[in-house]
């Protein structure tokens, strides 16, 4: 399939969202509160908040329907709000650390294969969860904040979402151990 050239920037958004820097320190001008308001985000079902800055306008066939061929979020996690619950979706999730961190992820394969990634600034600040892998993540050490952009392809629908539930993990108790922290 051949795709349409486009200028960069042609493609339409749901509205520009701007990437601000954070300050180092929550005393200075532009906490927390205030940069997730001039983005815009509001509490995610996951934990921390979120908003969707890119949809796109082509699709792609999978087999729970039709879906856009990708979607962006912010999703940002902070001191009042440090966990993701884990969960897992059909498509494959980019994650790329923007600000802030150190931001650990937890992720089980569908074969009971339990990994852990940390991004932080100036190291890895790149995280490919493919479809069905589950997945939850959470602050680490003092951190006040971490700004991740995330790009879910093909695009994220809450049909293809679904949250690790008290039984998911009760075959494997060492297993269900680790991933407490992540769990309702």
């Amino acid at each position: 399939m051949a795709y349409p050239r486009t200028r960069l920037g042609s493609v339409p958004t749901r509205r520009v969202v701007p990437v601000v820097g954070w300050p180092e320190d929550e005393e200075s001008e532009g906490t927390v509160p205030d940069r997730k308001r001039r983005l815009g985000l509001e509490a995610h079902p996951e934990g921390g908040y979120f908003q969707r800055i890119y949809t796109s306008p082509h699709t792609a066939p999978t087999p729970a329907g039709p879906r856009p061929t990708a979607t962006a979020i912010h999703y940002l996690l902070t001191r009042d709000e440090p966990l993701g619950r884990l969960h897992r979706n059909r498509s494959d999730i980019l994650h790329f650390l923007v600000d802030g961190g150190p931001v650990e992820y937890v992720t089980v394969t569908p074969d009971g294969a339990l990994d852990r990634v940390t991004l932080r600034a100036g190291e890895r600040h790149f995280l490919v969860v493919p479809g069905q892998v589950w997945k939850g993540s959470r602050l680490t050490g003092d951190a006040a904040h971490a700004l991740v952009a995330e790009v879910v392809t093909p695009g994220f629908d809450y049909a293809d979402h679904r949250f690790a539930g008290p039984d998911d993990f009760a075959d494997r108790p060492g297993l269900r151990e680790e991933l407490a922290p992540f769990l309702p």
